[in-house]
């Protein structure tokens, strides 16, 4: 288990921090990701997909995450709230971003939940439609769509943004 954590646990606090905006509440997820795992190990119907269990695990964290916090906001702060960069102060992982980088994480932030997921798991995890429609528990169409309409909002957030 020490060995699957430091093998995987930057990378998906990645994935969170990206999904939260927020480094302390990503590292939360992904803490209660492992903790959930190590307390259904030996209960595992496929070990060989401990990695697919983790990430739909992070995934429903952040889900849940968000749901509280927008439960706890009211439509002013949310508002507000969209507009702020991302926090990434001590994560050293993030030090080399530059300031394009930055936008793109920023524009991110403000896609629709499933788009953000959907873009998210492809292009920053890599991963196929087949791996993301199973750790979002979605179709397959439903992947392609999502992924299609949040990098299309993308590049319109993204075009309005240069050409100021």
């Amino acid at each position: 288990m020490t060995a699957l954590y430091r093998r995987h646990a930057l990378g998906l606090v990645r994935l969170a921090v990206v999904m939260l905006g927020d480094r302390g509440a990503a590292e939360d997820v992904v803490q209660e990701a492992f903790l959930g795992l190590h307390l259904r190990w030996g209960s595992l119907a496929d070990p060989s997909r401990v990695m697919a269990y983790l990430r739909t695990s992070v995934l429903n964290g952040c889900r849940t995450t968000l749901h509280r916090q927008r439960r706890r906001d009211n439509a002013a702060v949310r508002a507000m709230a969209a507009d702020a960069p991302i926090p990434l102060d001590g994560a050293d992982a993030w030090a080399p971003l530059g300031e394009e980088h930055r936008e793109v994480l920023n524009a991110i932030k403000r896609l629709p939940d499933r788009q953000r997921e959907a873009v998210v798991l492809r292009f920053y995890l890599d991963m196929s439609e087949e791996e993301i429609a199973r750790a979002m528990q979605i179709s397959r169409g439903t992947v392609k769509s999502a992924t299609f309409r949040g990098m299309a909002a993308l590049g319109r957030m993204l075009g309005e943004e240069g050409s100021q």
